[in-house]
């Protein structure tokens, strides 16, 4: 039997009998060569596949096993990714079709793979064809599109066809976030002395003004307040339905803060250890039998009443009812002994899960008006209170919203009648401002993705991690800045104005794009609209699905595709210039010289002066949080102060300085990096050359050995032990060498052989 992991082979090697030997094929076998587009235009696309350089003595002890094994059970996953890891397997090891049974699961049990057995099928090649076509699909997007950015934008750019989509996304949102205008407003909240207790309640609107504000607290400073109306609601609150991978993904970030690859990696290590059901899906489908287990867990964990065994149905169209929604493999265990991060997201997704079969929360909702003899505004008073907590018990879902200025308004009320006069405690008005919209974080990323259709289960994490490598977008933490909001407040000495200060602001693990990224798109989306379009991309991904239900051919597919890219990439090519995003920030008042801002060979820089000018222009590199779409002329005038001199150290020249990689310091040929939180315009140069000093011990306590023959050769303490470098060479010492009788004859006969060694490309997980 091979599968895709070693975890899953050694779990499932623990089910089966002395007549199976599992093994992993860790991953894809055969792929695409990395160079060249190896597809053939001319021959229907056909794709040019080579069995993977690191799989190659893999691929050779699975052929010996196959020749001895009677059957020979391909057992990877059961979504379209897994399905072409069997069709490769099959070709790559030359199966044949009568010896070869195809088996799914969608959870590592004994009995689902006891039962997989007993019901084998062949490869489904439209599956097969579905995932063909995105790689080809997505392989020639980046091969023809990259280096139009290469010639138009700058070198070693990439585009692809959902991640340049994802980018657009945040580039927008920063865009709306930019023209967005702030307007305050003021929110009155009041409290109210009852026969049983304080009543807050809110105005049922609030107030646009200071001025406005100061009238209506000041115009009820001496009203009677009484209770025009009580009413009292029965609600219902519903479960959540089980765990698809967005959503897994969305509550994962906003309960346990995981960015979505984390999820996916734990998640992917509780799949392949039999706890949970297999964690790449959009369905919330749940087994029948999955249902009885749930429905047993719960009468056993809470009783009959909290039972309410349900269906769930997916709204989407295209998602695979023949899946389930992630849940535990066995809802009878709440919790599990393992490694933190797994052992939370299990009892996340055991909580969900076991909530989507219990029973409505019985709620009583209660909503009480407050008049008064001065004023044709109500004050509102909201209350709720359970009468049976139902899934509550168990599991609230979380929401990805922004933050609201609610002061808690929904509380506990006390038990007031019609008619019941109360009397005033205190009356603030509150000085609020309205907020543009949120930025991305991932799982808010996430869900937009979804609700446009781009992308599916498999493609969330590798798309947001993908574009954040790239370069294109950025988390950052933004510590917020202080804003100074007026309150108005009515209290038995009268009416007074005072003033408080709050953070507004802050921001954790928001994702921002950068200059890059904002340059990219904007490219794109003027020469590649259609690629960028969000139907059309959604669009691609519907027509992915029709291949895999059989209804299109992945060749005319790619063809109704690639023909006008195509045209569309010569065209650009031909008819566009270069970009550079290039932004005119005004005039230099000393030199009278025109200062911009754009994207140069390393990044975002300013430059004074023009490109054909006499004199060379002079550039500065940007701070890390400034941008060249935000960047003023008073900021850009401050980075040519740079580099600046600090002084002398030992006959050298000491700088501080911004380069391709951050702030610096620089005393004669030794750089040394300036620290988070220090700024080189503002660094002086007894703090330089403490950093100065600290560098240096630092690289002391790294060299444990050099030789005065050859100064390039030395000794070095790194982070998996010593190792020789020559150069900017590095090689591997034999974990006996002694360093101290260690000679320089010896080391230069060491790097020797292993020059000779054929080079190891580097091991990527497929």
């Amino acid at each position: 039997m091979i599968v895709e992991s070693p975890a899953k082979a050694k779990t499932i090697e623990g089910y089966l009998g002395k007549d199976f030997i599992v093994k992993s094929s860790f991953g894809h076998v055969r792929d695409l060569p990395k160079k060249g587009l190896s597809i053939d235009l001319d021959n229907n696309f056909l794709p040019m596949y080579e069995i993977s350089s690191d799989k190659k003595q893999l691929v050779s002890e699975l052929k010996k096993l196959v020749s001895s094994a009677e059957t020979i059970w391909l057992a990877t996953d059961e979504d379209r990714e897994g399905e072409a890891i069997s069709w490769h397997l099959f070709e790559a090891l030359n199966l044949e079709k009568k010896d070869t049974k195809r088996i799914t699961f969608n959870e590592i049990t004994k009995s689902a793979i006891l039962k997989a057995i007993e019901n084998p099928r062949e490869i489904n090649k439209e599956l097969v064809d579905a995932q063909q076509a995105r790689r080809i699909l997505d392989r020639l997007v980046g091969f023809e599109l990259s280096p139009v950015l290469w010639k138009k934008v700058r070198p070693n750019l990439s585009a692809g066809r959902v991640q340049s989509v994802a980018v657009r996304l945040i580039v927008e949102r920063e865009k709306e976030i930019e023209k967005y205008n702030s307007q305050n407003y003021y929110k009155v909240v009041g409290q109210f002395k009852t026969e049983n207790g304080i009543l807050r309640a809110e105005l049922d609107q609030n107030i646009s003004s200071s001025e406005s504000a100061f009238s209506f607290v000041n115009k009820i400073q001496h009203a009677d307040f009484l209770i025009s109306d009580i009413q009292q609601k029965p609600a219902t609150k519903t479960p959540s339905a089980p765990f698809t991978t967005s959503t897994l993904q969305q509550e994962a970030s906003l309960k346990l803060g995981f960015s979505v690859s984390r999820t996916m990696s734990v998640a992917q290590r509780l799949y392949e250890s039999g706890k949970i059901t297999y964690m790449r899906t959009d369905s919330v489908n749940l087994s029948e039998s999955a249902i009885e287990n749930a429905k047993g867990a719960i009468i056993t964990l809470y009783g009959e009443p909290y039972s309410k065994p349900t269906k769930y149905s997916t709204k989407s169209s295209n998602a695979q009812e023949a899946h389930e929604a992630i849940r535990p493999t066995d809802f009878l265990i709440s919790s599990i002994d393992s490694e933190n991060d797994e052992q939370r997201l299990y009892e996340l997704i055991w909580r969900r899960s076991i909530a989507s079969q219990m029973s409505q929360a019985q709620l009583e909702r209660t909503t009480i008006k407050i008049v008064s003899n001065k004023a044709s505004e109500s004050f509102i008073a909201k209350g709720e209170v359970i009468r049976f907590d139902g899934f509550l018990k168990v599991y609230l879902e979380s929401k990805i919203e922004d933050e609201d200025d609610s002061d808690g308004s929904e509380s506990l009320l006390p038990a007031v009648n019609v008619g019941e006069s109360i009397s005033r405690i205190e009356i603030t008005a509150t000085e609020r401002f309205s907020r543009p919209p949120s930025r991305y974080v991932e799982a808010s990323l996430v869900k937009k993705m979804e609700e446009l259709g781009i992308g599916r289960p498999s493609t969330y994490a590798p798309t947001i991690s993908t574009i954040q490598k790239r370069g294109y977008v950025e988390k950052l933490e933004k510590e917020g800045v202080e804003r100074v909001y007026e309150i108005i407040t009515l209290n038995n000495s009268g009416v007074q104005k005072s003033e408080k200060s709050e953070i507004t602001g802050r921001e954790r693990n928001k994702l921002y794009p950068t200059d890059i990224g904002t340059l990219v798109t904007q490219f794109l989306n003027e020469h590649f609209s259609r690629i960028m379009d969000y139907q059309f991309t959604a669009k691609v991904e519907e027509e992915f699905d029709n291949i895999a239900k059989g209804l299109d051919s992945w060749t005319n597919m790619i063809r109704s595709f690639y023909d006008p890219f195509h045209q569309n990439i010569t065209h650009t090519i031909e008819n566009s210039g270069r970009v550079t995003g290039e932004r005119e920030l005004g005039i230099d008042p000393v030199t009278g010289k025109r200062v911009s801002a754009r994207i140069g060979r390393f990044g975002p820089m300013i430059m004074l002066g023009k490109d054909d000018d006499v004199e060379k222009p002079t550039y500065a590199s940007l701070k890390k949080d400034q941008s060249i779409q935000t960047i003023t002329l008073e900021e850009a005038l401050e980075l040519f102060k740079l580099p600046r001199t600090l002084g002398e150290f030992e006959n050298e020249i000491v700088k501080a300085n911004i380069g391709r990689f951050g702030p610096y310091i620089q005393i004669g040929k030794v750089f040394v990096s300036i620290p988070k939180g220090e700024d080189p315009m503002t660094i002086n140069l007894e703090r330089a050359l403490e950093l100065y000093e600290d560098k240096k011990n630092n690289d002391a306590s790294k060299v444990l050995k050099t030789f005065s023959e050859r100064e390039d050769v030395q000794i070095l303490n790194g982070k998996w032990g010593s190792y020789l470098k020559i150069g900017k060479n590095n090689y591997k010492l034999p974990k006996d060498t002694d360093l101290e009788t260690l000679e320089l004859s010896e080391c230069l006969t060491l790097a020797e052989e292993q020059d000779k060694l054929p080079k190891r490309k580097p091991f990527k997980k497929k």
